[in-house]
């Protein structure tokens, strides 16, 4: 079988000049706890365009030249592939504001690590911080290989 179904979202890590990572409290009791910014790719929505939209309906932060940096797939609940394109930015403009998806903060790693970040973060932030990885595959059937860093 060639074709699919498949969920397209994205997620950013912005890091302020002093050292500093976005990041949105989530109240949403599935996935709950400390992650970056992102969310889903609207139909006909360039990718790009959708971690910009995302960054700034989360955070009221407007990212400008974000970068592709890898990317993060599963299959979910409903046996669609779900694919996270992960991105990176550094330059932005705006005033830090919460949303409905929750309270955003401007947090060292530190505070990140003694605070509750969702399950995954540190898997993911591998990808974000490494160039050597590009993507994080985790297997859909229960293994002693959870995931794979490509």
């Amino acid at each position: 079988m060639r074709a699919e179904f498949v969920e397209l979202t994205n997620m950013c890590m912005v890091r302020s000049r002093d050292g500093k990572y976005l990041v949105i409290d989530r109240r949403d009791s599935s996935w709950p706890g400390l992650v970056f910014p992102g969310g889903h790719v609207e139909a006909r929505e360039a990718v790009g365009d959708s971690v910009v939209r995302e960054v700034y309906e989360e955070t009221g932060i407007r990212i400008r030249s974000p970068r592709l940096c890898g990317l993060k797939q599963f299959t979910n609940h409903e046996g669609k592939r779900y694919l996270v394109f992960f991105y990176t930015a550094c330059t932005y403009t705006g005033e830090l504001r919460s949303s409905p998806e929750g309270e955003a903060l401007w947090l060292t790693m530190d505070e990140i690590r003694d605070r509750r970040p969702v399950d995954g973060f540190f898997e993911m932030l591998k990808v974000f911080e490494n160039d050597g990885i590009s993507e994080l595959y985790y297997f859909p059937q229960p293994s002693e290989k959870r995931l794979r860093y490509l």
